[in-house]
């Protein structure tokens, strides 16, 4: 009995030590799991953003992703600055660029300055008649001399025959009540004298009508076909403002209309002349005509055989702007008129001239050209221009 007790004893000892054993050799294997999850963790804290990936190179982590790095754009590209030069002033990373931008600039500066020197160049179109009425079209340089505010112009720089240059023409019809009358007849005149003037691929006309405001009914074009259309769809009607359709024309048509190279710019303005409903005045609508370098002709729609308020103030516009006032009392006479226009149009000078003592002031400059070495002659021009404004 007391030997079973020794061996039961001595067994449950060597259980014991058995369970201490694998104990201690769990407790041995236990660590090394915290510790690589704190690895991990270590990785994951240490491996900056992709844009901070730079200056952590001492991270086995961070270094494997380096490879990945070029594949982000560099901070400035040698190609960049040319196409965009506003983003080479906002970037103070590339020297390079802004130093192209420096060496630039006095270049865009001296195009900013020739430009400014061109404007002091004015351009004028005008028609020399002799004391019959008749074109005179066989004049040079020599035979004429150029009077700007009184003084004589420093230069005649460019002088030119034109008797073809390109036309964009605006036909403004008055659509209103007061020229009901012969309102057809006047509308079919005006086709007529589109489909003279007009040619295609080279000519460019719009059609306006107007009452109370004014009304596109057909855009520029060189369709004589479409300019028709626009002349039908006209309709009488309502009061009359003039002036807002002379000066609607010659700002947001005439003005804005692309040019390659030199063109004559027209309007023929049919109307009564009595205005009554416009917001600028007059003298407004002839400034703008005279800005955009426009030669205003009108013809009278008054039909009572004697000039009226209306007609004064047709020629005042007509005179301002180197055209012609026409009053064809009788209803085939605006068929006649149209011709005459047309004609004129194909028998025009043009010259360009440098002002003496220029200013760019803004201010109004009277011109007057002179026909010499002929006798009789007439010259027949826009009264002035405005300066251009600093």
């Amino acid at each position: 009995m007391k030997g079973r007790t020794t061996i039961l004893l001595v067994g449950s000892i060597a259980l014991l030590l058995a369970a201490a054993l694998a104990q201690n050799a769990g407790h041995e294997e236990l660590p090394s799991a915290p510790s690589a999850v704190q690895r991990e963790n270590k990785a994951q804290k240490a491996a900056p953003p992709p844009q901070q990936a730079a200056p952590a190179p001492q991270d086995t982590t961070s270094q494997t992703q380096a490879p990945a790095e070029p594949a982000k754009p560099p901070a400035a590209l040698p190609a960049e600055p040319a196409t965009t030069p506003t983003g080479e002033a906002q970037r103070p990373d590339s020297p390079p660029a802004s130093t192209d931008a420096a060496k630039n600039a006095p270049e865009e500066d001296n195009a900013v300055t020739k430009i400014v020197r061109v404007v002091n160049e004015v351009n004028v179109v005008f028609t020399v008649t002799d004391k019959h009425g008749r074109y005179v079209k066989n004049l040079k340089k020599n035979d004429f001399n150029v009077l700007d505010d009184s003084k004589p112009a420093e230069e005649i720089r460019s002088f030119h025959s034109e008797t073809d240059l390109p036309l964009q023409v605006g036909l403004l019809i008055d659509a209103s009540n007061s020229v009901r009358d012969r309102f057809k007849f006047e509308q079919e005149s005006a086709i007529e004298f589109l489909n003279q003037t007009v040619r295609p691929r080279y000519d460019k006309a719009f059609v306006v009508g107007f009452d109370v405001t004014p009304e596109v009914t057909q855009d520029f074009t060189d369709n004589t076909e479409a300019l028709s259309r626009g002349v039908r769809a006209l309709r009488a009607g309502g009061g009359t403002a003039m002036y807002d359709a002379l000066y609607f024309a010659c700002r947001d048509k005439l003005m804005k209309a692309p040019q390659t190279g030199p063109t004559r710019r027209a309007i023929i303005l049919l109307s009564d002349g009595d205005d009554n409903q416009s917001h600028v005045t007059r003298e407004e609508s002839i400034e703008m005509a005279q800005r955009a370098e426009v030669i205003v002709y009108t013809i009278s729609t008054n039909i009572t055989g004697s000039k009226q308020r209306g007609d004064k103030v047709l020629e005042r516009i007509a005179e301002a702007t180197g055209g012609r006032a026409f009053f064809p009392f009788q209803i085939n006479d605006v068929a006649n008129a149209f011709v005459e226009i047309q004609d004129e149009l194909r028998s025009q000078y043009a010259l360009s001239y440098k002002p003496a003592d220029f200013r760019s002031d803004g201010r109004y400059h009277t011109i007057e050209i002179l026909a010499q070495n002929h006798k009789g002659l007439r010259v027949r021009s826009r009264r002035g221009y405005y300066a251009p404004v600093r």
